[in-house]
């Protein structure tokens, strides 16, 4: 709940230089013969290939440190890694999503050697085979595949200390002997997840003040088993399950209000000083199953995909929000409210799949393929509002009830068809389409049940153009539209409450969300690239503050309520420049990128559409212009390649969002690693400037006004120790997308 209040509100808005990723599952495709000159980087129709066969970065990297020095992709926080320009990042391997929940997808990528990895591929505006939302991007992993029979491994440690001290530790195993192959992981770890805040809103006659600290400890295991087996030279079954749990047992907010009340001439009025102490305990489970089935149906590369899939889903919370007031000793120990929730939620889903891509010997491909998925999610709310008089003794309870239960079906089809006309000039043309059937119903005690209908039938094209001007110059462009489904969590009308007057509230009436992406592709010697992009968002789903003047005992209060809705349109617009070289003989590997984005938002609200409830019209009609500078650094310290020393630095300049005006961004990374023989020892400071620190604040017409400012505490280091056994050369285990893996990420 603490963390969703205000961080999930800004970086789900739609702050497209900072991103968070996802993750899920895959299939087999030709891995295509290492390109004999090095060519590290260059544009093919659709995305960028970065060929690591010919990267002087691969040698003792794992997978994860070698995604950092891609070109166009980042991480801030050594755990999600982004895509210049995009809300967000998938991790696909040879064409598939990966079948794994977030924390088990960075662990793989962790503990996987760069090694294995034949190619890395960025699409930035993927096509109409794929099933991705909004203006999300793909980051896909082509592994090598002349790999032997055997056993292979490794062994991970880490230790982070940033404001509190964590670990973690993992160990993957891959077998494969004959037609079977089998891959197996098992990871977990302890942390503290701590965070201060200052929260400020107001007017010039009322204005409030929370300031204080969140900890929450969490404990995780999780891991995946994966089994292939090559039933023929054409065919191959696979079956794989993945599971994550995570228990948060005593997170606690700990915030001082302090409410000023003023009279009309400035002077102070009234003070009245208050304390939220909020403790919370929750836990979750995520389980899915996926069956695929791949047949080769040619040698041409032809095949067909099948998949089958179930996930489960369960999170339990129960929370207690106090508020607090002086006795007479002058301690905060009087409550004056106390809100008890539970708040449980349930997601059942049944998903299938089906993709055939036919090959021609004239460089023509034909894809289609559809995708069914029926999803159930039971919440059954209960809050329960104590409330207190003036000395401290229980006066009544108001309770709060909500049995809310959704059902949603999705079905989809696509066609998609590549033709290389000539060396020069290739393109390709798509659409997807998709039927999206849901009903919502909301079970209060004394109340009609009510019900929330949401049915759409959507078309979505896809066109991709590439030429190749000569040898040193090529040109591109690429167009989609998408739409963005809320998640389940944002459609559940719960009410988190974080202090007396300040609470988030989701909302069932949220619609899907439409999304207009352009991009224009200028590459000049696979080592300099121009990116213009144009993007347009409609019906935007994010969280809205909204606040009000209520009278309680006599005394005016200022409400401030964060309300997820559909927040009106908006654009974004950026040109970005970037490079990726070497020099000095390779010693030093350089990726740079400067852009500017000009962002439009247009939106208005006024009311709580849950409640009916009527606030002050908060209005976003603004513009802003930011620039952003990124950089990734390797250099190599010895002639052996043993030591490595990592610089990373980003910085993104101040720019409107939903919520207001973001300030500016920045962060310095800096990385020592040593490899000696199958092991590996890395050094990582994260954050060593202390300047990756979120602040909005927000000035309407009308005098109100709303800051907030989040430390994450991410300056930190981590130290981490990785042994690799067995036989290295073990060929992976296929990667089978998760026929759910689309629901999956709709429950984070």
């Amino acid at each position: 709940m603490k963390t969703q209040i205000f961080i999930a509100a800004l970086f789900l808005s739609g702050f497209t230089f900072a991103q968070e990723k996802k993750s899920d599952s895959v299939k087999t495709q030709k891995i295509e013969e290492v390109i004999l000159k090095k060519q590290v980087f260059k544009k093919q129709s659709d995305r960028f290939v970065y060929d690591v066969a010919a990267s002087p970065v691969t040698k003792g990297n794992t997978t994860f440190d070698l995604l950092r020095q891609t070109p166009l992709l980042s991480t801030t926080d050594d755990k999600t890694l982004k895509i210049v320009g995009k809300n967000n990042a998938l991790i696909y391997i040879n064409g598939r999503k990966t079948n794994m929940d977030a924390e088990s997808v960075t662990q793989f990528l962790k503990n996987t050697p760069a090694e294995n990895i034949q190619k890395i591929e960025v699409i930035t505006v993927p096509g109409s085979e794929f099933q991705v939302e909004s203006s999300d991007g793909i980051i896909n992993i082509i592994l090598k595949k002349k790999m032997s029979d055997g056993t292979s491994g490794n062994m991970r440690m880490s230790n982070t200390q940033n404001k509190y001290n964590s670990s973690s530790a993992s160990f993957t195993a891959n077998y494969r002997k004959d037609k079977l192959g089998i891959s197996a992981n098992l990871s977990g770890g302890e942390n503290i997840q701590a965070q201060s805040y200052i929260l400020r809103n107001g007017t010039n006659l009322v204005k409030n003040e929370s300031t204080g600290d969140i900890d929450d400890p969490n404990k995780n295991l999780g891991g995946y088993l994966n089994f292939d087996y090559q039933l023929n030279d054409k065919s191959n079954l696979a079956l794989s399950w993945n599971t994550w749990a995570n228990k948060s047992y005593g997170s606690t907010v700990e915030l001082l209000n302090n409410l000023n009340i003023y009279n009309k001439d400035g002077s102070l009025s009234k003070t009245d000083l208050t304390r939220s102490s909020n403790i919370e305990n929750a836990r979750n489970y995520n389980n899915s199953v996926n069956l695929n089935y791949e047949l080769k149906t040619d040698s041409l590369g032809s095949k067909l995909n099948l998949n089958a899939a179930y996930l489960i889903y369960k999170r339990f919370q129960n929370s207690q929000n106090r508020t607090l007031v002086h006795d007479t000793s002058g301690s905060f120990t009087q409550l004056r409210q106390n809100v008890i929730q539970d708040l449980p939620q349930i997601v059942n889903n049944f998903s299938s799949t089906v993709d055939y891509i036919k090959k021609f010997k004239n460089d023509f491909t034909a894809s289609v393929g559809g995708n069914f998925n029926t999803t159930k999610t039971d919440n059954d709310t209960k809050n329960f509002f104590n409330y207190y008089d003036e000395n401290g003794k229980f006066n009544n309870t108001k309770p709060d009830l909500n049995h809310f239960i959704y059902d949603e079906q999705i079905y989809g089809a696509y066609i998609t068809l590549e033709k290389k006309f000539s060396d020069k000039f290739s393109g390709k043309v798509g659409t997807r389409y998709e039927i999206t059937r849901s009903l919502g119903t909301s079970e209060i005690p004394n109340k009609e049940m009510q019900e929330f209908e949401r049915n759409y039938n959507n078309l979505l094209p896809y066109v991709s153009l590439n030429y190749t001007i000569n040898d040193k110059n090529n040109i591109s462009y690429a167009f989609s539209s998408r739409m963005r489904r809320p998640s389940f969590w944002e459609l559940n009308p719960v009410k988190n409450i974080l202090t007396q007057d300040n609470y988030t509230q989701n909302n069932p009436f949220v619609k899907a969300s439409s999304t207009y992406n352009q991009e224009l592709t200028y590459m000049f010697k696979n080592s300099y690239f121009l990116i213009l992009n144009h993007s347009y968002f409609k019906d935007v789903i994010t969280q809205v503050p909204l606040q009000r003047d209520i009278v309680r005992d006599g005394i005016t209060y200022r409400q401030l309520a964060y309300i997820r809705t559909n927040f009106g349109d908006k654009q974004e617009m950026s040109a970005m420049l970037g490079m990726n070289k070497t020099f000095f003989n390779q010693y030093l590997t350089t990726n740079f990128n400067i852009g500017v984005q000009h962002n439009i938002n247009n939106g208005t609200l006024n009311t709580d559409p849950t409640s009916g409830q009527v606030f002050d019209t908060y209005i976003n009609n603004r513009k802003s212009t930011s620039i952003l500078i990124q950089t990734n650094n390797t250099i190599r310290l010895d002639k052996k390649k043993t030591w490595f020393l990592g610089v990373n630095y980003f910085f993104v300049d101040k720019q409107q969002i939903e919520l207001g005006m973001l300030k500016n961004l920045s962060s310095l990374d800096v990385s020592l690693k040593k490899n000696w023989n199958d092991w590996t020892f890395a050094l990582n400071l994260s954050d060593v400037l202390r300047t990756n620190i979120v602040e909005i604040e927000d000035y309407q017409a009308d005098g109100s006004y709303n800051y907030v400012r989040n430390d994450q505490f991410r300056r930190g280091g981590t130290f981490s120790i990785t042994y690799n056994f067995g036989n290295q050369k073990v060929k992976k285990v296929r990667n089978i997308e998760g026929a759910s893996d689309d629901i999956k990420s709709r429950t984070r």
